[in-house]
């Protein structure tokens, strides 16, 4: 599947926030990269620009591009209900964002190359599509082959899956449990999704 490659630390300065996780850079530098970053700040951004700023905000928080990030809203616009809001449900259910969440990866970018290349399972049986949507009850786990990767290993002393409450982790087992959707308050990233919503109905 086609991703974002480039230099996170450049699109991370261009929102001003550690979408990608803690950085370094970000905390020294934290204005907008390129010669004029520091004045460039301060410059009107339109209506039209801040919406954008926030769909690709969006789109770089949960590594998709332009074209499947358009057929999930879409998806989340058939469903009833808030569409923003069902938006990042369906973001937050992908295979390779709850792979990130239980902990069982450091990044995202990590978590989706564990499906891809197979090492993940979704009730007893290995999915290696990342975009994969979870349904509540749904069982996530390391194959049994994978749970001695150095990378699976390292990234689960961070034990995240505590912190959300619509995930549970089985520290013996390497198995988490998708409960349900979150809530919007309990989602931690700083999205305002009514912008998306409201560029896209134009």
């Amino acid at each position: 599947m086609a991703r974002y490659t480039g230099p996170t630390t450049r699109i991370a300065r261009k929102f001003g926030e550690p979408i990608f996780g803690p950085d370094k850079v970000l905390e020294k530098k934290n204005y907008p990269p390129g010669m004029h970053g520091v004045n460039r700040r301060r410059k009107k951004v339109s209506e039209y620009g801040v919406q954008l700023l926030e769909k690709q905000k969006a789109k770089y928080t949960y590594g998709i591009l332009e074209k499947q990030f358009l057929n999930t809203f879409k998806k989340a616009s058939r469903i009833p209900g808030v569409t923003g809001v069902i938006l990042l449900q369906l973001l937050e259910a992908r295979l390779d964002n709850v792979v990130f969440r239980l902990g069982i990866a450091p990044t995202r970018a990590a978590a989706r190359q564990l499906v891809s290349h197979r090492h993940i399972t979704v009730n007893g049986k290995v999915v290696n599509i990342p975009s994969y949507t979870l349904k509540g009850g749904d069982l996530v786990g390391v194959r049994e082959k994978s749970k001695s990767l150095e990378t699976v290993t390292e990234s689960l002393t961070s034990n995240r899956a505590s912190k959300y409450s619509w995930l549970e982790w089985d520290s013996e087992k390497l198995v988490g449990k998708y409960l349900n959707d979150p809530e919007r308050d309990d989602i931690p990233e700083n999205i305002k999704e009514q912008l998306i919503v409201e560029l896209y109905s134009k």
